[in-house]
């Protein structure tokens, strides 16, 4: 009797090892199927909407035809093209710009943004493309040349940009300052700069001197800045194999020299991070 209660007992036993393994092996599978849609749904969709300020030249912007254009654009289309699918852009409000990527209004973020700890939080990034600093841009003929004489003077910055927390997290500049005035876009910023209403402007390097070209004798930029920084693509934190599929797409750009050509277009040189 009991050889057979102990022979009735690794039976059972091994059955429930089957059916556990079973149920495990189901469930990855679903966990794995689960991974797997980000990058599916695309490839159904045949596009990804990337959201973005229409305002930041040269990453994206309209020209005279109404068109959107820029560094990124161009970027985001060969991506796209060897991902076989096409990028659609989508402007959208920069400051709620990680939440129109969380609900899904966009695919993803492509538009010069800087990696972050705080946004790690709420977002993924695509490896970094492109390294980019903050600086300080002032009138020709202003006086101001160090972050010092910056106490007392008005400062301007896009609302929710990077050039925000740059200040911010700067506090022997930010704690001196008279005001800091924050605009929806570095157009207006740059321009009221232009028009005196303010005194400089903290703005992305690329953006800076992409201004600067076009308005010489109009601006000019001081030789200390707010640090260096990254760029990369955001990504919801759930499209993992879109992520990967991304990050092998940008390797295989810069590898074969196409990503260098985009930012020789854009930059007159390559400030492609390798």
């Amino acid at each position: 009797m009991k050889k057979k209660l102990t022979t009735l007992t690794a039976m059972l036993l091994t059955l429930g090892l089957l059916f556990s393994g079973c149920g495990q092996s189901t469930k990855n599978d679903q966990s794995k199927q689960t991974a797997d849609n980000s990058l599916n749904e695309i490839k159904q969709k045949g596009q990804f909407i990337v959201g973005l300020d229409d305002s930041f030249p040269p990453m994206g912007f309209k020209n005279d035809k109404g068109e959107i254009v820029g560094f990124d654009i161009d970027m985001a289309n060969e991506a796209a093209k060897r991902m076989g699918v096409k990028a659609v852009f989508k402007p959208v409000q920069w400051d709620g710009v990680l939440l129109s990527l969380n609900n899904k209004d966009i695919d993803v973020i492509w538009n010069g943004l800087t990696i972050t700890d705080e946004r790690k939080k709420q977002i993924d990034f695509s490896k970094v493309y492109l390294q980019n600093k903050q600086i300080i841009v002032v009138k020709n003929d202003s006086t101001i040349a160090t972050k010092k004489d910056l106490s007392g003077k008005k400062v301007g910055l896009q609302l929710g940009s990077s050039s925000e927390k740059a200040l911010t997290d700067d506090k022997d500049t930010s704690g001196t300052v008279k005001e800091v005035k924050k605009y929806s876009d570095n157009t207006e910023a740059l321009m009221d700069l232009s028009q005196g209403r303010i005194d400089a402007v903290v703005v992305d390097e690329v953006v800076g001197r992409y201004y600067i070209s076009k308005k010489p004798g109009v601006y000019k930029t001081l030789n200390e800045d707010f640090g260096k920084e990254d760029y990369g693509v955001g990504i919801r934190k759930t499209d993992k194999t879109f992520k990967e599929e991304l990050d092998k797409t940008l390797d295989a750009m810069k590898a074969d020299g196409t990503a260098d050509k985009i930012s020789q277009k854009w930059f007159g040189k390559d400030i492609i991070s390798k």
